[in-house]
């Protein structure tokens, strides 16, 4: 059989200059939100199967690459002829369920709330696309135990900063923020029932991609009545202005009045809480954060506030997260107060890649070029200056003269080196 050299489809190698700009990310990652009080745990890439198919992910479940059992087991499982007793487990699709799993199992010697850092991979059977892979690493936030909005603007606050300390603020990213609550009133004022309101929320997500004209399209198909779908449709006209507040209390204008159950999902609180995480959060730092009822986030777990991270580099998200009140009850049957934020790190190592990026550092970078045939006490000689050189913490590379000493440099330049020495024997 013959071997092949490229990766597999969907995943990638990693370049050194690419893996420097990724290292300098992620020591600010850690660097930034453990100012914040975030403290980093792992959890294993392989999850059980029964926690990932918890139709909490929706479409991202279709997606998860399921493992096999083993051995005897799978012998035996392949007899019975059902493919979904083939597979133990799977490679995980979020980190999101890891961390309710491993805070289930940990809860008892966790300090509430618990603000938790993880940086991993993940793994989708997606299609591959720019910005987009099978493998992906994903570096989140969570903070576990707190009730309040507090976790909210915290997560908002950290995420802000980091942003700024990378230097992405150059790319003018804003938020675009929403409440779950808020979208169930909608779907309720337009006269579907609690019953519709994941299956139009899935079609709601997909707007970007089809437009209005798409979801309603996608609705009638399900078999959802036209004139429900134009009330719905109708609550978007004019409500995403520029000014958040505004925007919010615009939306809440037009659904205050119906039936009393509306009123089941707090709408004004939830309305206050909303604009009181903008305030407080742009009050703070210089960020833009605008009200979208049209943003979804593709995960059913979501409670509560949603949020995704934007920038005018990137037509999709660089980012995103929410709420999640009720996940950890599914694995211990009681609701604890969570929710997080991952930045969307392979899209921003591509933006600092196609832009070159430079890693801001008072380091030098300089290139020892020896000439062949040089004497071994010469060349000893050469070492010990470059040991001195890397004392003063600068980096030095030692090599060869190639006989192309054009290319050679050429080839060290693209790694950030700019002082260049060469040796003659």
């Amino acid at each position: 059989m013959q071997m092949i050299k490229t990766p597999v489809n969907g995943m990638k190698d990693i370049e050194p200059r690419e893996m420097e700009i990724r290292q300098f990310i992620l020591s600010k990652i850690r660097e930034v939100y453990g100012r914040f009080g975030f403290t980093e745990i792992e959890t294993p890439n392989i999850e059980h199967i029964e926690n990932l198919l918890s139709d909490q992910g929706w479409d991202n479940e279709k997606l998860i690459f399921k493992i096999l059992k083993r051995g005897e087991k799978l012998d035996k499982a392949a007899e019975s002829g059902n493919v979904n007793d083939l597979v133990d487990s799977g490679l995980r699709y979020d980190l999101t369920v890891p961390l309710c799993r491993f805070y289930s199992n940990n809860k008892d010697k966790l300090t509430l709330p618990f603000k938790a850092m993880q940086i991993g991979n993940v793994f989708r059977a997606d299609r591959p696309q720019k910005g987009r892979f099978r493998q992906f690493c994903q570096c989140d936030i969570d903070i576990l135990g707190e009730a309040t909005n507090l976790g909210e603007i915290e997560t908002l606050l950290a995420t802000s900063t980091l942003l700024k300390e990378i230097q992405f603020d150059k790319y003018n990213f804003s938020f675009d923020i929403n409440d779950r609550r808020i979208l169930r009133a909608m779907v309720m004022y337009a006269g579907f029932s609690d019953e519709d309101f994941e299956s139009v929320c899935i079609t709601l997500d997909k707007l970007d991609k089809v437009g209005f004209d798409g979801v309603k399209k996608e609705l009638l198909a399900k078999g959802y009545d036209e004139q429900k779908i134009d009330k719905f449709n109708s609550l978007f006209d004019n409500v995403g202005a520029n000014e958040p507040v505004a925007a919010i209390r615009n939306l809440q204008n037009k659904i205050v009045g119906e039936p009393a159950s509306l009123m089941d999902v707090e709408l004004e609180n939830v309305c206050n809480n909303l604009i009181e995480i903008i305030e407080t959060v742009t009050k703070n730092v210089d960020v833009k954060i605008y009200f979208n009822p049209t943003l979804v986030r593709g995960m059913g777990y979501y409670t509560g506030p949603i949020f995704e991270i934007k920038s005018e580099k990137f037509s999709g998200s660089v980012g995103g997260g929410g709420r999640y009140d009720k996940m950890v009850s599914k694995f211990i049957g009681q609701d604890v107060p969570a929710l997080g934020i991952s930045i969307g790190f392979e899209r921003i190592i591509g933006i600092y890649l196609d832009d070159d990026f430079k890693i801001p550092s008072g380091v030098k970078k300089i290139a020892y070029l020896i000439e062949k045939g040089m004497p071994i006490d010469k060349k000893a000689d050469v070492i010990k200056q470059a040991l001195e050189e890397r004392k003063s913490g600068n980096i030095v590379y030692i090599a060869e003269l190639a006989k192309n000493k054009k290319f050679q440099c050429e080839k060290l330049e693209t790694l950030g080196y700019t002082e260049f020495k060469t040796f003659n024997a």
